[in-house]
């Protein structure tokens, strides 16, 4: 069995961007929960969808500028990237 957590290892991560299921089972039991992203089309029936996905896009995007080399800002395959197309960040 991996040392790792599945999370923190390809297994728990979508392809997309963020974790998939199995990613944030392993989180879960760590006694951790977190909720899968929010598309436009989801925020927009639900206020509180709506300010969560806000939130998330302007905290990620914060990160992106402050945190990722110039080179993997660029990347469209950096994690950073791809969790913030999953989360319909513009």
């Amino acid at each position: 069995m991996p040392s790792t957590p599945v999370w923190q290892r390809k297994a728990g991560q979508n392809p997309a961007g963020g974790l998939n299921a199995a990613g944030r089972a392993s989180l879960k039991a760590e006694g951790r929960d977190i909720k899968p992203p929010v598309k436009q089309a989801e925020a927009a029936k639900s206020p509180a969808k709506a300010k969560r996905r806000i939130a998330f896009c302007k905290r990620m995007q914060g990160m992106k500028a402050k945190l990722t080399s110039a080179k993997t800002a660029n990347d469209p395959n950096s994690r950073i990237n791809k969790s913030l197309r999953a989360w319909d960040c513009d």
